[in-house]
């Protein structure tokens, strides 16, 4: 074990006791429902093998779980090719009969939910309870989104001559490249391709190469559910072949739209490929979401939200809270009750272990960033009072850090793990200047019972979603997105189908007024 120091608090103690240990001692296999567990890509309708396999992991015990397809170039233009014939069928399909069928698909997540959990659990480490909740949300896009599929209406605009009628109509816009992460392996393809498929567009997915499983189970359901061939069709493949394959999904001339979710830096990368044919992009990209705590707010909801936008999936979430602000008239009160509560409320282990709320990160890259962030902030005089060790393997102590300041390394870029730094501040402007200083905006969060002061604050935090006293905001009714280098567009709600949609207008002219 390594750590940055050797902590002596409570909570490290109870997490070794009752958390890693015990899932590093046990033997866990994955075991789902043979359709399921789908190991090839799925292109134009059919199973396909690549010339080589790739290893997919369980990152809390390093073992292998299966070996999947390692689809390259040469696969990626074969599913863009089946994508662009399937989307001259099935732009023809009525929206009823779209909405039917991604009904059948969302009916089908429903049923199979915990098979679809494990396969989350095993590939990316989540525990359990937290598969269960994705799978829920995944689902209901294809919910949403069936019914939105009935919803796409265009306008007639009053013509400014007699002989005219200006119709707007809205028409999907073709074949949709999927680039999805590791972190949501099932919700972010839902979000995606729900609204695309409801647009009337078909798609070829891209999934991440820790957790391609979760992808191609939506696959199998996709066919169970009559999607037609070439409608959805997933190319999955290893780190090494990533960027031959996304070169493919981002410069094709068939292709006229990606939709990725993942770092600013590739979003970039990506952007550049599109532009020389100047594909339409939806980019949902990096955060670094500011949690304020006033001193007007209610200091134990204000905790719940804490630890809720904290560590969800172990801190691995775009909208997780990375920089934590506290008012100094409730600074230690805060603190205490916070410290509580990650003592009671966390522990750590394999997350097909009922009692496990913390599962390990996806790689050791990934735990080896958050220990060099926690290392600086105490270099540089922050405050260790829980946690600050990296365990076996992926395993990350969940770390609370005080007297943090804006000069450490953790309060400039985006964590993705386990730790919670706190800033103290003194007045409202202090507090959004901090919160603003930062090249990107997706999330933010503050706890206020002050309602002038939710106003002021929730129109000046520079970011595209907001929550106020709440901690949790993800739901398909709501759009999804940010400001700044944090994307571009928008998924979920109904603003989320229009990435889909171009607006054509029609003059019809020559009438007898």
């Amino acid at each position: 074990m390594s750590a940055v120091c050797v902590p002596k608090t409570r909570c490290f103690l109870r997490l070794l006791l009752r958390g890693l240990p015990a899932a590093m001692s046990r033997s866990y296999s994955l075991d789902v429902s043979a359709p399921l567990l789908r190991t090839q890509g799925y292109v134009d309708g059919r199973w396909v093998s690549a010339a080589s396999v790739f290893p997919v992991l369980d990152p809390a015990t390093g073992q292998e779980i299966a070996r999947v397809s390692d689809c390259g170039p040469a696969e990626a233009k074969q599913a863009v090719d089946a994508a662009y014939k399937a989307f001259h069928t099935w732009k023809r399909c009525t929206a009823k009969e779209r909405s039917v069928l991604l009904r059948k698909w969302f009916d089908l997540l429903t049923l199979h939910k915990e098979d679809l959990a494990k396969l989350i659990t095993f590939e990316s480490g989540k525990p359990m309870r937290e598969s269960l909740g994705e799978i829920a949300y995944s689902a209901s896009f294809l919910e949403w989104f069936s019914e939105e599929a009935r919803r796409v209406y265009g306008d007639i605009v009053p013509s400014p001559v007699k002989d005219r009628k200006i119709l707007l109509l809205k028409q999907p816009v073709g074949v949709a490249s999927i680039i999805t992460p590791w972190n949501f392996p099932s919700a972010m393809i839902t979000r995606k391709v729900g609204a695309a498929l409801a647009a009337g567009c078909t798609v070829v997915v891209k999934p991440a190469e820790d957790t391609p499983l979760s992808a191609l189970a939506l696959a199998e359901l996709a066919e169970q559910a009559g999607i037609p061939a070439g409608v959805f069709n997933v190319v999955p493949c290893s780190r090494d072949k990533t960027p031959s394959v996304g070169e493919v999904l981002c410069t094709d001339p068939l292709v006229a739209k990606i939709s990725f979710t993942g770092s600013t830096a590739t979003g970039k990368l990506l952007l550049k490929m599109a532009a020389d044919t100047v594909k339409k992009a939806s980019m949902e990209l990096g955060g670094h979401a500011p949690f304020i705590v006033f001193d007007s707010a209610d200091v134990d909801k204000a905790v719940g939200g804490a630890m809720a936008s904290k560590f969800r999936n172990s801190g691995q979430t775009c909208v997780c809270s990375n920089r934590f602000l506290v008012q100094t008239g409730i600074y230690d009160r805060f603190m205490d009750k916070l410290g509580r509560a990650m003592d009671a409320e966390l522990r750590l282990g394999h997350g097909s272990d009922p009692e496990t709320t913390q599962g390990p990160l996806i790689n050791s890259r990934a735990a080896e960033k958050v220990v060099q962030q926690v290392s600086d902030a105490v270099s540089r005089g922050a405050k260790l009072l829980r946690g600050g060790g990296r365990l076996e393997g992926s395993f990350m102590e969940p770390t609370l850090l005080a007297d943090v300041t804006t000069d450490m390394i953790c309060t400039k870029e985006e964590t993705f793990g386990p730790l919670l730094p706190v800033i103290r501040f003194t007045t409202e402007e202090e507090a959004l200047s901090v919160a603003n200083a930062s090249n990107v905006g997706l999330a933010g969060y503050f706890y206020s019972q002050d309602v002038s002061q939710i106003w002021r604050v929730a129109e000046e935090l520079e970011v595209g979603l907001v929550g106020v006293n709440e901690g949790l905001l993800s739901t398909s009714e709501a759009c999804f997105g940010g400001v700044k280098q944090s994307g571009l567009g928008r998924e979920g709600s109904k603003y989320g189908i229009d990435e889909y949609l171009e607006v054509k207008y029609m003059c019809f002219g020559g009438l007898n007024p």
